[in-house]
């Protein structure tokens, strides 16, 4: 019996040693399967280029271009100025001039040229995020020529001063070396604009799935990879967006799908008020107006004032001049506004 037992052990055992030298051989469960999750695509190297647009404090992954001190004046008045006021003194937002040598004074007054370390990170930031309303739709040209400006506002650099990719990485801010992050940015006060510290104890070892999107709303924003843009934008660059104006323009539901593009909905909401009023809020106060005969007095003022921008209307918060919008797409906008912004 014992022999018996142990004929069939031993039978076993290399039955299972050339199972596995199978599956070596056939490279099926040692090897790393890729796993997928049923949705998506791989990025392209075009698709990731389009984010990959960081550039570090020592100028690494600035791009070719040049600006001056002048042009940049004529861009900052017509796309900034309105937010952060002539001289760079601010109209509610950001303060970006000003206040040179004060941090270590009873009254620091922290702006973009007191505080900022490294000239590059003003040239990430203007290309990231700015204008508002349209951001990263700037050339890089425009972008020096900003960056250029703001700092002749901080005397960094003289009237003159033509930057480029070399002259930038050059210039040492007067904050070089007494960058904190112990004091917020955005407020003269010094409040921290972030309280928040990493987790150092009590962390979860292993983080489990609880819930995922149900396959009857995967689908539910229609074909994702019809509304892929070309890179990481809030709203197509003025070319594209007056293109995609003119072709929907006389659709149902153009005016909104416009107003996305166009970036109206960085500061409006359809039904509620954000940094502007809410485009329902904006049609009620301009029914009256906006009736028969003189319907024509409504849309006018407003594209004036989508166009040029301006303030006082909706409280203290300016309006920036919206000089990227085609006469036809502030139109097609308005329109769609007054009709009841439905």
């Amino acid at each position: 019996m014992f022999r018996s037992h142990r004929k069939l052990f031993l039978a076993n055992c290399l039955f299972a040693a050339f199972a596995a030298i199978a599956c070596i051989a056939a490279g099926a469960p040692n090897e790393p399967r890729e796993r997928h999750f049923d949705f998506g695509k791989a990025a392209t190297p075009a698709e990731i280029a389009g984010w990959d647009i960081d550039v570090r404090a020592d100028g690494t992954g600035l791009p070719e271009g040049k600006g001056s001190v002048e042009e940049g004046q004529l861009i900052y008045d017509a796309k900034c100025a309105a937010c952060h006021g002539t001289f760079g003194e601010s109209n509610s937002y950001l303060q970006i001039a000003g206040g040179v040598g004060t941090l270590r004074s009873d009254q620091p007054i922290r702006t973009t040229g007191s505080k900022l370390n490294y000239a590059p990170t003003l040239w990430d930031y203007i290309r990231r995020a700015m204008p508002l309303t349209a951001p990263q739709s700037l050339t890089h040209d425009e972008v020096y020529a900003l960056t250029a400006y703001v700092l002749n506002l901080n005397d960094i650099v003289a009237a003159g001063t033509v930057l480029d990719r070399e002259s930038l990485s050059k210039i040492r801010m007067p904050n070089r070396d007494g960058f904190t992050t112990e004091h917020g940015f955005l407020r003269r006060s010094g409040k921290p604009d972030t309280a928040n510290v990493d987790c150092m104890h009590d962390c979860a070892a292993v983080v489990r799935l609880a819930s995922e999107i149900p396959d009857y709303a995967r689908d539910s924003h229609g074909n994702l990879a019809e509304q892929r843009r070309d890179r990481g934008v809030v709203q197509a660059p003025p070319a594209q967006a007056a293109a995609a104006g003119t072709d929907v323009a006389s659709s149902a539901g153009a005016g909104i799908d416009l107003a996305r593009r166009s970036g109206c909905m960085a500061c409006h909401n359809v039904t509620t008020a954000i940094v502007g009023p809410a485009f329902r809020d904006v049609a009620q106060r301009y029914r009256t107006e906006n009736a028969g005969a003189r319907a024509p007095a409504a849309l006018a003022r407003l594209m004036t004032k989508i166009r040029n921008g301006g303030s006082g209307a909706w409280g203290a918060v300016p309006m920036p001049a919206q000089t990227q919008l085609s006469e036809m797409d502030a139109r097609n906008v308005v329109e769609w506004i007054l009709a009841g912004a439905r």
